[in-house]
């Protein structure tokens, strides 16, 4: 696998390659560059500073962590809603995130605080679960003790 990988970045990407798999991801290429272009706007202080941008999104972790179900009921709504959409409106859907990532990106960046609190929610109690059906180890006597 790793020799097919270094052999394709060798030889390169064709347009056709790189059509595909934008038409197979569409949603999250669009996602990225939101992200990139909303990360960049808000360093650079384009339209609103990076300070609000970190307030949402520690907001939307923090709502994320304490209300996970109505949080991720509301999140599937929205997903399903937009893939759920023909590829012309989803296209329409990933330019107005892309418009929101440059001119609002707070609003972005919240909403991925929102996915971040549920997703830590979500994995911290699956640890805690696969934690308490571990089995418990017994106790082992150490070498020098003697047993009865």
């Amino acid at each position: 696998m790793a020799k097919k990988l270094m052999d394709k970045i060798k030889e390169g990407v064709s347009v056709q390659e790189v059509e595909d798999f934008a038409r197979k991801y569409t949603t999250e290429v669009f996602s990225v560059l939101a992200i990139v272009i909303g990360a960049i706007s808000s360093m650079y202080d384009f339209f609103t500073g990076s300070k609000l941008t970190i307030a949402f999104l520690v907001i939307g972790i923090i709502l994320g962590v304490f209300f996970p179900a109505p949080v991720e009921r509301g999140l599937k709504q929205f997903y399903s809603f937009s893939f759920k959409q023909e590829k012309t409106t989803q296209m329409i859907l990933g330019v107005v995130k892309i418009v929101v990532g440059l001119f609002i990106p707070f609003l972005l960046f919240g909403f991925i605080g929102l996915l971040a609190g549920t997703s830590y929610h979500y994995y911290t109690r699956q640890a805690q679960v696969m934690s308490e059906n571990r089995p418990s180890r017994t106790h082992r006597s150490s070498p020098g003790e003697e047993h009865d």
